[in-house]
């Protein structure tokens, strides 16, 4: 019975065939390899393995923080991060607290994939990768892996610095690493002789033979092979292996497609006593666990990991959560964000954004976990924003439900966000320019209960919405609502968007009702642009006696009278009997100015209707026929049979 818990934790998976391992082999084609293992056909030469470590499906998330909506739950590789890790240790001199302060405010965290993107990367110097190397050695050395120093290896041997290569092969022997072949072939070009023979004796006497590597490869084979029994446990005996952090995280790695094993491997190694699991094993084993079918163990190994002192790393919970939040596991995501915030490990705060923006997407909002998310943040000493808020609502629209958007609000208002008057203006504007007529009565009943300054700038908003939307009506309603609300003296932009759509839509005698009640009723004091935009589109569809009665209260609100759509108006189509309340209209004290009584015969003649001006004229007081100006606009359209005398001008009197 002692082997009860394996035979269960095999239960829902059927064994493998025997050779199903050979469909993970990963097979070298680089021809290099062949030269340099043919360079180190010795007698002594242990054989080179014919089945290679097998590519862990698991890698390490580089990542970043950022500002914004975007996090390392989003952004696993982006190339900035490594940009910027260069950057900050090219600065020669720089100290380690230096460092540390520059690694902060960069957002930057420095994980075991991020140190290897940047050594693998072709453009970064050996300089700096040196320094980064010795650096992250001296803070955090369980960072690095055999992977990290034949990296750095390959990097010293192939810039020329021989004894550092040697001095950092000594610090791998006693750590149990060996050099890979891979690095051998990398540097033995650019060794000269001597050191080339030390090479080739390095190799022959077993230096690889026992790395970490090919110990990987030698477990991975027996555990493949078959199904787990006592035949694998005795042929792991076997192997004789002394098992450390490295060689446990590596092979677990390898077989992570075989999540069962792993667990059963995990189990068997510190049941035999043959290693007690640190840190750096336990989150190996969780990120091998965190899948569909794996989630009751997962949950269990990690509850064990924290029974047993150890955290949850960063890198690992970026990796697992990424992975829930993919397969839609929400539930299992906000699990993973409570234990992690739980933990002595700080979290990005933008990891509770990208929760939420996942919870809001799903099929169906689940507010419970929308609450916990909020609630555990919020216990973590942290404080929700605006920007957040922000982030969360793109995410509600881009899927059509920004409807919802009062519930969201309020849940976020419940866990102390105080909403800013930019963030009410945008909900405003949505709901309102979506026609949520419903939604946007429950929206203003919240922000009027909750007392937030400012609020005239959000009934703009609905205003400016229903506008867009081409909901006059409701726009009209809203905008008496915000003059009943909030007064007529922050209402002038509200109220010039108002009239703009009612002129897009052809009906601004419609608006102009509503203006002439606010003026002389409320007061409203309108903007000169309001004045001069409604006079236009009156005039263009036809509306001159109400465009006539804007005039009248232009002047009454100390603004200068507006001539030119008048004076385009009547030329074209006015009579003379419109060109005379014209007038009247633009009179100050009674008496109108020559200079619009010539404007407007110029104006006649200009479109050739001589007619009109005359029938214009003969209505005009005598002062206005007898002025010098007057009289010389006309005396060039009379005709010798047809002109009329001076005697004759003045008889019209």
């Amino acid at each position: 019975m002692r082997n009860q818990w394996r035979l269960l934790l095999l239960r829902c998976h059927p064994p493998r065939s025997p050779h199903h391992h050979r469909h993970f082999q990963v097979v070298s084609t680089t021809p290099t390899f062949h030269s340099f293992s043919s360079l180190l056909q010795t007698p002594t030469t242990p054989p080179i393995p014919t089945e290679a470590p097998t590519k862990p499906l698991y890698q390490n998330p580089s990542f970043r923080f950022f500002s914004s909506s975007e996090s390392a739950l989003e952004n696993k590789d982006n190339p900035d991060q490594i940009i910027t890790l260069t950057d900050i240790f090219s600065q020669v001199g720089s100290s380690n607290d230096e460092i540390k302060l520059e690694l902060e405010s960069n957002n930057v965290v420095i994980t075991h994939d991020l140190v290897l993107s940047v050594l693998q990367n072709p453009s970064t110097a050996s300089d700096v990768a040196r320094r980064l190397f010795d650096w992250v050695s001296e803070v955090d050395g369980l960072i690095l892996s055999s992977k990290s120093y034949n990296y750095m290896l390959g990097l010293l041997g192939v810039n020329g610095f021989v004894k550092e290569f040697w001095d950092l092969v000594g610090v791998m022997k006693k750590k149990g690493y060996g050099v890979a072949r891979g690095t051998c072939v990398r540097v033995s070009e650019k060794f000269e002789a001597e050191d080339r023979n030390k090479l080739v004796e390095l190799y022959a006497n077993g230096s690889t033979a026992n790395s970490t590597e090919n110990l990987c490869s030698r477990i991975c084979k027996v555990i493949r092979q078959d199904v787990w029994g006592d035949e694998v446990e005795k042929q792991l005996s076997e192997l004789n292996v002394e098992f450390t952090g490295d060689l446990v995280e590596m092979v677990l790695e390898s077989i992570a497609s075989e999540p069962n094993k792993a667990l059963i491997l995990f189990r068997w190694i510190e049941e035999g006593g043959l290693f007690k699991h640190d840190e750096r094993t336990y989150n190996a084993v969780a990120r091998v666990l965190c899948r569909e079918d794996c989630t009751e163990k997962f949950w269990r190994v990690m509850h064990e990991m924290r029974s047993a002192g150890c955290e949850l790393v960063r890198g690992t919970y970026i990796l697992v959560m990424n992975r829930f939040l993919k397969r839609k596991l929400l539930k299992d995501a906000v699990d993973l964000y409570e234990f992690a915030m739980g933990s002595a490990v700080k979290q990005d705060a933008q990891d509770c954004t990208i929760i939420l923006k996942k919870i809001v997407v799903a099929e169906e909002i689940d507010m419970n976990l929308f609450h916990r998310v909020l609630r555990v943040y919020m216990e973590g000493g942290n404080v929700l924003t605006n920007s957040t808020l922000d982030s969360v609502l793109k995410s509600l629209t881009s899927v059509g439900r920004f409807g919802e958007c009062y519930k969201i609000l309020k849940a976020m208002e419940e866990h102390g966000l105080i909403v800013s008057c930019a963030s009410q203006c945008r909900i405003a504007f949505q709901l309102s320019s979506n026609g949520r007529m419903d939604e946007v009565r429950e929206f203003i009943n919240g922000i009027e209960a909750s007392g937030y300054s400012e609020n005239y700038r959000t009934w703009e908003s609905l205003v400016e919405g229903y506008c867009v939307a081409g909901h006059l009506d409701e726009a009209s309603d809203c905008f008496r609502k915000m003059v009943d609300k909030e007064g007529t003296s922050c209402a002038g932009y509200a109220f010039e968007m108002l009239v703009n759509a009612y002129c897009r839509k052809n009906i601004a005698v419609d608006v102009f009702k509503l203006l002439v009640d606010m003026v002389n009723e409320r007061k409203l004091i309108l903007w000169h642009s309001t004045y001069k935009l409604l006079i236009s589109k009156l005039l263009v569809q036809g509306g001159l006696k109400e465009a006539l009665n804007l005039v009248v209260l232009m002047k009454n609100s100390g603004y200068p009278p507006f001539l030119d759509p008048f004076l385009e108006y009547i030329s074209k189509t006015g009579t003379a009997d419109d060109a005379c309340m014209f007038l009247k209209a633009v009179s100050v004290r009674n008496f109108p100015s020559i200079s619009v009584y010539l404007r407007v015969f110029e104006a006649y003649f200009k479109t050739g209707r001589h007619n009109e001006a005359q029938d214009f004229l003969s209505k005009c007081p005598g002062y206005i026929r007898n002025h010098a100006d007057v009289l010389t606009l006309f005396c060039p359209v009379k005709s010798s049979g047809e002109a009329l005398a001076t005697s004759d001008v003045s008889a019209l009197d």
